[in-house]
């Protein structure tokens, strides 16, 4: 098993790119959770600097991804398959895009609230994005295959959780929202929140795949 590992021809630079990139998907997923605590203070100042803080994280991370491809038709030898790393680089994208969207949702739609519970969903999204920078940081040496695995598992379970969360939620907001519009927008937020956990899964499931073939 970790024979082959060490035998696999590697370029370190695709593994440095996962990193840069799982880090600016971080920094996003944890403004993401600010912005909701100031939106829930009423700080629209705040509110406006945290948006504009994830559009520059999410711009650094297509920066990335677009490295990312540039070296994959470069090199000849990838340390892994080509289509794992395209699949890998563009789901931890779709992660990023998805906050980003989050937050560009409550500036155009002029949101001043959301349920409180909705902060609940950012922390899911920021623990998830955790435990994805962690596999990814390990990616490189699969004698670590079984934390990885548990980092991978970690992230389905939040992801059922989230899934549970947005539910009360939405149940919530149909029995207590008077105003139809606010309604119709909170509900929007929310589940794009969910479905970062969503991407987040996405993206584990790439890793347990790459995990379970080379190692």
């Amino acid at each position: 098993m970790f024979l082959f590992s060490k035998l696999m021809p590697r370029e370190g630079k695709f593994f440095d790119l996962f990193d840069l990139h799982a880090e600016q998907m971080l920094f996003c997923a944890k403004e993401l959770q600010l912005l909701m605590e100031d939106l829930e203070k009423g700080d629209s100042e705040k509110v406006v600097l945290r948006t504009r803080n994830i559009k520059g994280f999410e711009s650094a991370a297509d920066r990335l991804t677009q490295q990312t491809m540039r070296l994959l038709h470069r090199i000849f030898i990838t340390p892994l398959d080509r289509e794992d790393i395209h699949q890998l680089i563009n789901k931890m994208d779709d992660v990023l895009d998805l906050i980003e969207d989050a937050s560009q949702c409550i500036s155009l739609y002029d949101i001043r609230k959301v349920p409180a519970e909705g902060r609940k969903l950012a922390e899911i999204c920021v623990t998830c994005v955790e435990h994805l920078k962690a596999a990814i940081g390990m990616l490189s040496d699969l004698k670590h295959a079984d934390p990885i695995l548990r980092h991978c598992l970690e992230i389905d379970r939040l992801e059922s959780e989230a899934d549970n969360v947005m539910r009360d939620i939405i149940v919530k907001l149909f029995r207590d929202e008077p105003d139809t519009r606010e309604l119709i927008k909170m509900k929007a937020v929310i589940e794009l929140l969910e479905t970062v956990t969503d991407r987040c899964e996405d993206v584990a499931n790439i890793i347990e795949g790459i995990v379970i073939e080379y190692s």
